[in-house]
């Protein structure tokens, strides 16, 4: 019996001295049970007390370092040196997976973000807030203009009444305007004009202006209003303007009806300046060219008697200097003015093509500076119907060649070649 026993523990012994090393070589092939392997190994010791203290120690640090070796493994495979130029993204690309790997229980709605990902809905919505922006700076509030209009049939009249504006902007440095409006029924170029209400933004008018027309006219009339601000020593400033088409269609004319337009913003007036009718002719062997101006049409009014005081003035330009200048009389209070009155240049037949003829419209005034209606110019540098009206003057000499000619706006350089004493 003695015998027996020693045998049965020696055989116990043996299988708890087997048991470790078979279940760790099972277990290094599942490294996620290492660690359960260990416990069962602390286990088994206790109640196998023939396994020495050292044996243990040792098995245990075997155990942990094969464990994290394997973890690490795990985490960052081991790559070649040729693929060294990405292997510092590893981190962060298996951060980004585990993250997303471990978070199980996160909401759906909630997504993992990192430092420097674009989010287009963000750039979306500034460049939305952009537009917006960009478009409130552009649309510059002017205001409005209150304004009623009624037709007198005994006196085939249309009779506009001026109310009052409100909101207008401010043009003065004081944070005020001086404020007044002019009035047009276009074509026709009679303009009529209010007071100038001082220092306010939200005048009040009530003026009325009477435009003789027959009904029938009305549906081919614009009524057209601009509103200023008056300035007493230098131009006077455009607040903006109102135009209304279709009069007949707009209100109903046989009863006083009144109107709220929203002024648009405008810097010059939008209404035609007018035309003028000049003919040319050369005469080569003499080296004579006479511009002829015949009359104008539908002026721009430029007083406040609704009328201008129109005289022509040409300008001789070579190489971009004004050489020589020549004017015509002054027609008083009138739109339409009849001059036929000659102007005559000495030009050599080699220089016709370096030179060009400037022809300003200008209104004459009392006190202060002459104003311009309109200009147009002539010659070989010119364009549209001036170039075509000079060639055709080169092409059929000493035979005086006439064309109307729309007057246009001056630029800024030709405002201060115009803005002078008629001497």
């Amino acid at each position: 019996p003695y015998l027996r026993n020693k045998e049965a523990a020696a055989l116990s012994s043996n299988s708890a001295q087997k048991s470790p090393v078979t279940m760790a070589t099972d277990k290094v092939k599942d490294p996620m049970g290492s660690m359960g392997f260990l416990e069962a190994a602390v286990k088994i010791s206790h109640t196998s007390p023939d396994i020495p203290a050292e044996v243990q120690l040792s098995m245990r640090e075997h155990f942990l370092r094969r464990t994290q070796r394997m973890q690490r493994q795990a985490t960052e495979p081991a790559s070649s040196t040729r693929h060294s130029s990405f292997k510092r993204h590893l981190p962060r690309q298996m951060q980004s997976i585990s993250l997303d790997l471990g978070n199980d229980y996160a909401d759906e709605d909630e997504q993992p973000t990192s430092i420097g990902r674009i989010k287009p809905e963000l750039y979306r919505q500034k460049t939305l807030d952009t537009d917006e922006s960009a478009k409130n700076s552009n649309a510059k509030n002017c205001g409005k203009i209150n304004f009623s209009l009624k037709y007198d049939y005994d006196n085939e009249a249309l009779l506009v009444n001026i109310l009052k504006a409100f909101d207008l902007p401010a043009k003065d440095l004081c944070g005020s305007s001086d404020p007044y409006v002019k009035i047009y029924l276009l074509p026709d170029r009679k303009k009529f004009q209010t007071r100038v209400h001082r220092k306010t933004l939200n005048p009040t008018f009530d003026e009325s202006f009477q435009f003789p027309v027959p009904y029938d006219e009305l549906a081919v009339r614009k009524l057209h209003m601009s509103v200023f601000d008056f300035d007493r020593f230098s131009r006077h400033d455009m607040i903006g303007e109102v135009v209304v088409d279709n009069l007949v269609e707009t209100s109903d004319l046989s009863r006083e009806t009144d109107i709220w337009r929203d002024i648009q913003y405008a810097t010059t007036e939008s209404v035609d300046l007018g035309e003028i009718m000049f003919s040319l002719c050369y005469l080569p062997t003499a080296g004579r060219l006479t511009l002829t101006v015949i009359k104008c049409r539908n002026l721009k009014a430029m007083d406040i008697t609704g009328y201008s005081d129109p005289y022509v003035k040409v300008s001789l330009i070579c190489d971009g200097r004004r050489l020589k200048k020549k004017k015509t009389t002054i027609k008083k209070n009138t739109l339409n003015p009849t001059y036929n009155e000659a102007i005559i240049f000495d030009i050599p037949p080699d220089s016709m093509d370096h030179v060009s003829l400037h022809i300003s419209v200008m209104d004459y005034d009392l006190v202060g500076h002459n104003e311009i209606i309109g200009v147009n110019r002539v010659g070989c540098s010119a364009e549209g119907l001036g170039k075509g009206h000079w060639n055709e003057m080169l092409a059929y000499p000493r035979k005086p060649i006439a064309h109307w000619h729309p007057l246009l706006e001056a630029k800024k350089s030709e405002k201060e070649i115009g803005n002078e004493r008629l001497d």
